[in-house]
């Protein structure tokens, strides 16, 4: 009996333990499950993502559209081809009016801050693994041929059991090509491979990627390394004929605990070293004199010098320095399109090795009334090369180099700088400025969604709170409507003016005028427009000085003859208390001929132009144009004929017998 019961025992406890071990082994068949298939069969890029999981956000609300809820989700780039996959870059179709909160192991190209609003898609680069090897080069070592992108956000819409997937996932790196994703539920797979259309020029043997083209070029150069410091230089090159910039600021992120210790050709807005005390750099450098830092901010803005600073021995003294923050396009000045300044950048631990070099992430530019710059991430290029400064017929190179791409944005409506006013000489009333063309700032009193209200040509001679009664007077006089509130303002700090001139067989004249609202005086001012129908018929402006440029669309570039090349700010009137104040005023009369445009048609709009910019930026221009009024000459016929009947009727009635 006794035997009975410990071989019962005995047996109870074998089958425990081989049922603890059956469970075991399941949990680590589930943890090492399978690739999909088309990651095994991938020859190529292979991109994924997997929605992790999403929990409910405060408010709590009935409308499931407006419920927010926090999500997790991951995007993995996998190298699973034969060719080193340089600096990466994804697209993913976010749409669900997604928040991105954070990314892991990536950084949005265009250098938007997190939390950043992606419901149309958005953009991702790697950072710091910008470069996937591939598995030959590697013995497969996974942590070298893939990124995992860990993501959370915030997202709208989707209640469960629905899964707030994207649209799509792609590769946008030059010379892929990406399927329509396969979707799984909650994962999303594509695997993008080589597209064998698409030819480049088979570029030198080298470790990294050809440098770029695009309308600012920026060059982030190490030229000196040492143990915990180097010295960069920042060369800016301005690259499209229409692009400018005035009074620059620029700014990027440091990632890895940086600071700047002097700088030449160049300041920051703030020198403030509290930061570099009270953090990692003031554990490590303990007995560093932090009073002479030129800044510690993660995030430093920075601005070029003044002209008086450019012979300056300490802070300025480099070619193509100090000249207030002005590039020029090369078509106006090649000497004036480029900008450079140097800094000195002290690392911290772990980065203390002098080859360990990092440059700043999140790059932006902006200048004043000037056109919105999107940069990409800093990509690793060739180094740089530079005259021997021994003044020998030698080259020196960059210890590293990197190049920053900028490219010009198409401004929205109602994110203009300048906007553009149409009249003519066949009608009395002046399309004026779209309503909130550069934006609402009080909606109170005035109403933004409403067209602006036709105007006196004299109206255009002074500020839009000045305009009120003239534009009311005009109503009243032509039977105009008069809304109320009355339409908005166009808020801009440049407005220009195209009129029609004349018309005449064998040609026409247009007026263009520009007025400065705003108190900056803008130097080496230039605006272009692109007029489809009569390019070719231009010929000649008499107080600007006008070229054409065929490979722009069609454009034509003015800008000021010497003498004419200042734009003043808008000043006080003659009395202050009573008159209205001035603008500064451009004014100029084009010629056009008919030969080389046969079927021009003024009237119906071929005299107006389709795209019209000051300094680089796009301005806002009127949704309709001044069309010929031939009511008008009906009725002052009609009144030609009562005024000649009432003439007869005079005069028989004062000399009844003849």
């Amino acid at each position: 009996m006794k035997m009975a019961w410990k071989t019962l025992i005995i047996m109870f406890f074998l089958i425990c333990s081989l049922i603890d071990l059956s469970k075991s082994q399941d949990y680590e068949d589930e943890q090492t499950a399978a690739p999909p298939p088309e990651e095994e069969n991938c020859d190529g890029i292979f991109l994924s993502y997997i929605f992790i999981s999403r929990q409910k956000e405060f408010p709590h609300v009935k409308n499931s559209s407006a419920q927010a809820w926090a999500f997790k989700s991951m995007a993995t780039v996998l190298n699973a081809g034969t060719r080193e996959l340089k600096a990466w870059k994804i697209f993913i179709g976010f749409q669900h009016k997604d928040i991105l909160v954070s990314a892991s192991g990536a950084v949005i190209l265009d250098g938007d801050e997190f939390p950043a609003s992606v419901g149309n898609g958005t953009y991702l680069s790697g950072y710091p693994q910008a470069d996937l090897k591939t598995s030959i080069d590697t013995a497969g070592d996974i942590n070298q041929i893939q990124v995992e992108i860990q993501m959370t956000g915030t997202q709208f819409g989707v209640k469960p059991p629905g899964v707030p997937m994207p649209k799509t996932i792609q590769l946008v790196n030059d010379g892929y090509k990406c399927p329509t994703p396969t979707r799984r539920r909650s994962a999303m797979y594509v695997c993008c491979v080589r597209n064998p259309k698409f030819k480049t020029k088979e570029p030198k043997s080298t470790k990294f990627l050809p440098r770029q083209n695009g309308d600012l070029s920026i060059s982030y150069d190490i030229i000196q390394a040492y143990q915990g410091n180097y010295l960069a230089q920042v060369t800016m090159d301005n690259l499209n004929p229409l692009g400018r910039l005035d009074h620059w600021n620029l700014t990027w992120e440091w990632m890895r605990g940086e600071f700047i210790q002097t700088m030449r050709g160049a300041y920051t807005h703030k020198k403030d070293y509290s930061e570099c005390i009270y953090g990692v750099a003031g554990k490590y450098y303990q007995d560093f004199d932090f009073s002479n830092v030129m800044n510690c901010e993660k995030k430093p803005v920075i601005s070029d010098l003044p002209t008086d600073r450019a012979k300056d021995e300490k802070t300025g003294n480099l070619p193509y320095c100090c000249r207030n923050g002005s590039l020029l396009p090369t078509l106006m000045d090649e000497r004036k399109s480029k900008a450079i300044f140097q800094l000195q950048v002290y690392k911290i631990p772990p980065d203390m090795n002098r080859t360990a070099l990092y440059p700043p992430q999140k790059w932006k530019i902006n200048g004043v009334l000037n056109p919105d710059y999107k940069c990409g991430p800093p990509i690793r290029v060739d180094p740089t090369q530079f005259p021997d400064p021994s003044g020998l017929q030698a080259t020196s190179f960059a210890v590293g180099s990197w190049q920053v791409v900028c490219n010009i944005t198409r401004p929205k409506n109602g994110n203009s700088r300048c906007c553009v006013s149409f009249s003519a000489y066949y009608n009395d009333s002046v399309i004026p400025c779209n309503t909130c063309a550069c934006g609402c700032y009080d909606m109170q009193t005035c109403n933004p969604d409403i067209p602006a209200m036709l105007l006196p040509s004299e109206a255009l001679l002074v500020p839009y709170e000045n305009r009120t009664a003239k534009a009311k007077a005009w109503a009243k006089l032509k039977h105009f409507p008069v809304p109320k509130p009355l339409p908005c303002g166009d808020n801009c700090g440049v407005s220009i003016n195209w009129h029609i001139n004349s018309d005449f067989k064998k040609g026409w004249t247009a007026r263009i005028t520009l007025f400065n609202w705003g108190e900056i005086n803008f130097e080496d001012w230039y605006t272009a427009i692109q007029i489809k129908n009569a390019y070719h018929g231009y010929e000649n402006i008499y107080s600007f000085n006008g070229t054409r440029l065929p490979q722009l669309n069609n454009t034509i570039f003015f800008q000021g003859l010497p003498g004419l090349n200042y734009l003043m700010a808008e000043v006080n009137g003659t009395d202050p208390e009573k008159d209205p104040r001035v603008p500064g005023k451009q004014q100029s009369v084009v010629s056009f001929t008919k030969k080389e445009t046969p079927g021009i048609s003024i009237v119906k709009g071929d005299g107006f132009p389709t795209r019209v910019y000051f300094n680089g930026e796009e301005c806002s221009l009127p949704t309709e144009f001044p069309t010929g009024n031939v009511n008008r000459l009906r009725v002052s016929i009609q009144q030609l004929v009562l005024l000649a009947i009432a003439i007869v009727s005079i005069v028989l009635l004062e000399d009844p017998f003849h």
